[in-house]
């Protein structure tokens, strides 16, 4: 069976937003197509008629009140940071629960801590078109990582509700706020949705923090039990899915540059993450001579800057061995991206040559 649609939007700045030029309702009068496949009062005949000032207090005000608000929920001060299971990352997603259920809603939190509202339509039997976006955050994160697309797809169907639309639904609509998707706090990612797609294994319950807590141990701290039988059972069967949209911030200012405030997205980059360790010799910072070190935080440098070299022109290192084309690298050139995010040394003292390097 061929998968379902999949649709992301990427807006290109936060601040655009703020603005009647591109608000939330911009987005929502784009989406007017998918809600009209999907409700009997929605005939394409109709589509070209809505108002751009149609539930302006919802799909505008409201909506860009309650970024704001959700932005504000942190477990640091001065930043925007809501890990996986954290406090915040609770708070919020009681904070989004409440919001759904003012939609209209039906609303729950599953195994992985999923935050779900679902309008069930006039033929919960049919396939289900699901939308929304993640919680949590990184570590000094924007108001609209994530967020922007739970807001939009709850203040849509908030506006349905308003009109008296969301009933006559033609099929179960649901909302998605996944409870992980940066891997900040287990190294980890998409904890949220791997687990709705069926394809987390179960040893990511063991899988621990930098505390010694595991994934299961931090569910379980936010009183949910979660075992191997009942994490299969979370994932969604391809069948008993219409499709998914999701709107997002874009992370790059590739729209910016280029004047377009509003792209559809084709395609993202597949993450890879690696763990590295240097290691070199230990030594006293003023005593060993230059000539005789093996000092691995330069090792570690020389690498990093390579790395970047290699990402920037691959077709400097790349061979065509009759595998790799000509076409593939040059899409490599385009596309191909890399970064060193953290670093540390041991044993991190300014006088001491360290003796390892490695990436966390």
């Amino acid at each position: 069976m061929a998968a379902p649609p999949s649709i992301t939007f990427s807006f290109p700045i936060p601040h655009a937003i703020m603005k009647n030029s591109l608000s939330i309702l911009s987005f929502i009068l784009l989406l007017s197509p998918l809600f009209a496949m999907a409700n009997t009062s929605f005939g394409a005949e109709n589509i070209e008629g809505i108002k751009y000032d149609l539930f302006p207090e919802i799909l505008k005000e409201e909506a860009v009140g309650r970024l704001n608000e959700l932005g504000k929920v942190s477990d640091a001060n001065g930043y925007l940071e809501r890990t996986f299971q954290s406090p915040a990352s609770i708070r919020a997603g009681n904070l989004l629960r409440a919001w759904m259920e003012d939609a209209g809603l039906k609303t729950w939190v599953d195994q992985m801590g999923n935050v779900h509202g679902r309008a069930e339509g006039i033929n919960p039997s049919e396939r289900t078109l699901l939308i929304g976006s993640h919680l949590d955050t990184v570590i000094d994160a924007g108001f609209f990582d994530g967020s922007l697309g739970i807001i939009c797809a709850i203040s849509a169907l908030k506006a349905l509700n308003s009109s008296g639309r969301l009933g006559k639904l033609r099929r179960p609509v649901e909302v998605i706020a996944f409870s992980d998707e940066e891997g900040v706090r287990f190294q980890s990612t998409f904890l949220g949705s791997a687990a709705i797609a069926g394809i987390l294994p179960v040893s990511a319950l063991q899988v621990h923090d930098k505390n010694g807590v595991t994934v299961q141990g931090a569910l379980r701290a936010s009183s949910i039990e979660t075992t191997e039988e009942n994490l299969l059972q979370l994932k969604y069967e391809p069948e008993s899915v219409w499709g998914y949209v999701e709107v997002h911030i874009e992370q790059g200012p590739v729209l910016e540059n280029v004047g377009l405030p509003l792209g559809s997205v084709k395609g993202i980059a597949g993450q890879t993450r690696l763990k590295v360790t240097v290691k070199g010799t230990q030594g006293h910072a003023g005593t060993v001579p230059m000539n005789m070190r093996q000092d691995p935080m330069v090792a570690a440098a020389e690498l990093i800057v390579f790395l970047e070299s290699l990402c920037k022109q691959p077709d400097y290192y790349l061979s065509y061995d009759g595998q790799c084309t000509s076409s593939t690298v040059e899409s490599l050139a385009g596309s191909l991206v890399c970064t060193v995010g953290e670093i540390s040394t041991w044993p991190s003292a300014s006088n001491v040559i360290p003796g390892q390097a490695s990436t966390p």
